[in-house]
C-alpha cells in the first residue's frame, strides 16, 4: 500500500488518488495528515505537501488546484516533460509536475465548466480544449504521465511492482438510422424518392435488393470471427425531428432487431436529439427499449437499460451526465467529441465522474472513446485508407500504455452506400489486425 501525506485532505486529492493507484496500477493507498504515523510507516511514502521531511520519501510539491473548492479559470502553461506535454510544473521535487492536479484537471473536464464557445449544436467546441491548443489531443496523456510516474517511484523504492492491466479493445455501434429505406412507411418513402430519385430504392422496396444499411449479419459474423463482444446503442425516439430519423420504435422491425441483439450482446439507450430539449423523454426512451430488449437470454444483459451513449455526443457538464444519473444510467460511453476524433479527456480508460458543482466522485462510469467513423469522414473528410491509418494510431498508442481502445461506427458506415465505399473493408481489416492482440 502508498502512504500519502498532505498537510489537509479533501475530494477532489482523493479522487485523483483513487483513479491513479487503485483504477490504474491496482494499488491500494491511504491518504494521513498525521507526519508521525507517515514517518513510521515502511512501505513507499509520498510527500503531497510544502512540509520538508528528514526521512526518504517521494516528493511533489502541491498546485493549489486540489484544495480549492471553487471552480475558476486556472493559469496553465504546458511544457515538454518526456516527450510529452506536461502542466503545474515544480521544481527540487520527484516529478516534474504536479500529476494528481494535472490529472483531476483534464479527467474531472474542468475546463468545460469554465466560459466557453459552444459549436452548432451547442456542444462545447473542442477548440477550447487544452489537448486541442497544445497539440495532445491525439493521446493518452494521462495513462503516459503514470507510466513515467511508476517508472520514478520505482527510482527510490525499487521494490515496488505492479501488475499491469491488459490492452483491452471495445467496438461499439450507433444505430441512428436501422435501415436505408426498408420500413420507413410509405409517405418517407415517396417524400425520399422525389427528393432523390433512386433505382436502389426501387429495388429494396420490392425485395429484389438488400437494404444498404442491413449489414447485422455480417456484423454478427466478424464479431463471432473475432471473439468480440461489442455494445449497440439504438435510437428509439418516439417521433422523427431534423437529428431524430430512425424506424420509429413501434414497428415490428424495430422491435425484432433490437430483440435479436439483445440475445447476444449488450444493448444501450442513444437518447434522443429530442430527450436535451424535453427531459421526461429520455426516461421514456429507456424504457421504451427495455420493453424492445425483454426476453434476451444474455447473461449479462441488465434487468434495466444501464448504459448510454448520446446522440450527436449532445451534452453539456454538469447538466447532461446528472440527467443520467437521474434516469438510473450507470455506465455511460459518450466521453468524446463528435467534431474531431481524439481522447476529450486525455485517457484511455475508464473512470467515475466527478461532478464538481457538488465536489463529489459519483457512481456513473465514463467510457471514454477515441474514434469515430463520422468524424473521419466528415469532420476530418478522410479517405477510407486515411481512416485506417488514424485507428492503427489509437490502436498502437491504446495498446501500449495498456489502455482501452473504444470505437464508435454506424451501419450505414458498413453497408454497400456509395458515398462509404471502401469503409467497410478497411474497417474488416483493422478488427483482424486488433484481434490478433487480444
Amino acid at each position: 500500500m502508498f502512504l500519502i501525506y498532505s498537510h489537509t485532505t479533501c475530494p477532489r486529492l482523493q479522487y485523483s488518488c483513487n483513479f491513479i493507484f487503485k483504477e490504474l496500477l491496482g494499488i491500494d493507498f491511504a491518504i494521513t495528515i498525521d507526519s508521525e504515523e507517515f514517518k513510521n510507516y515502511e512501505g513507499v511514502k509520498i510527500n503531497y505537501s510544502n512540509q520538508q521531511f528528514q526521512f526518504s520519501t517521494f516528493n511533489i510539491t502541491p498546485h493549489s488546484l486540489l484544495f480549492e473548492t471553487e471552480i475558476k479559470a486556472q493559469q496553465i502553461n504546458c511544457f515538454e516533460n518526456n516527450s510529452c506535454k506536461a502542466f503545474f510544473k515544480i521544481t527540487n521535487a520527484d516529478f516534474a509536475f504536479d500529476i494528481f492536479a494535472a490529472t483531476f484537471y483534464l479527467l474531472s473536464r474542468y475546463e468545460e465548466y469554465l466560459p466557453h464557445t459552444k459549436d452548432m449544436y451547442g456542444r462545447y467546441a473542442h477548440e477550447n480544449s487544452l489537448a486541442f491548443k497544445e497539440g495532445f489531443l491525439q493521446l493518452p496523456l494521462i495513462n503516459i504521465w503514470v507510466k513515467n510516474f511508476v517508472t520514478e517511484i520505482k527510482k527510490k523504492y525499487p521494490i515496488f511492482n505492479i501488475q499491469c492491466s491488459m490492452f483491452n479493445f471495445l467496438p461499439t455501434y450507433d444505430i441512428d438510422i436501422a435501415f436505408s429505406y426498408k420500413y420507413k412507411g410509405l409517405l418517407r418513402n415517396i417524400g425520399g424518392f422525389l427528393q432523390s430519385p433512386s433505382l436502389q430504392r426501387i429495388k429494396v422496396l420490392l425485395g429484389l435488393q438488400k437494404d444498404p444499411f442491413d449489414i447485422y449479419s455480417w456484423l454478427n459474423d466478424l464479431h463471432q470471427q473475432n471473439k468480440l463482444q461489442p455494445i449497440y446503442f439504438f435510437l428509439v425516439a418516439e417521433k422523427n425531428s431534423q437529428y431524430d430519423k430512425n424506424i420509429l420504435p413501434h414497428k415490428d422491425a424495430m422491435w425484432q432487431l433490437i430483440k435479436q441483439h439483445a440475445k447476444k450482446y449488450l444493448v444501450g439507450i442513444h437518447p434522443s436529439w429530442q430527450s436535451g430539449d424535453d427531459e421526461k423523454l429520455l426516461n421514456n426512451e429507456i424504457k421504451q427499449l427495455q420493453a424492445m430488449a425483454e426476453g434476451s437470454s444474455i447473461h449479462h444483459q441488465p434487468s434495466t437499460i444501464n448504459c448510454s451513449r448520446q446522440h450527436y455526443i449532445r451534452f453539456n457538464f454538469p447538466e447532461g451526465y446528472q440527467k443520467l444519473i437521474e434516469a438510473g444510467i450507470t455506465e455511460d460511453y459518450s466521453m468524446g467529441y463528435g467534431s474531431i476524433n481524439g481522447f476529450r479527456a486525455s485517457v484511455a480508460s475508464s473512470f467515475f465522474w466527478y461532478d464538481l458543482q457538488h465536489e463529489l466522485q459519483t457512481d456513473l462510469r465514463i467510457h471514454p472513446f477515441c474514434f469515430m467513423d463520422a468524424n473521419s469522414f466528415y469532420e476530418q473528410q478522410f479517405s477510407a485508407a486515411q481512416a485506417y491509418k488514424e485507428m492503427m494510431h489509437y490502436y498502437k498508442i491504446c495498446n501500449k500504455i495498456n489502455g482501452t481502445l473504444i470505437t464508435i461506427w454506424h451501419n450505414n458506415f458498413l453497408g454497400t452506400a456509395k458515398e462509404f465505399e471502401g469503409w467497410k473493408e478497411v474497417y474488416e481489416q483493422f478488427i483482424g489486425v486488433v484481434s490478433r492482440e487480444i
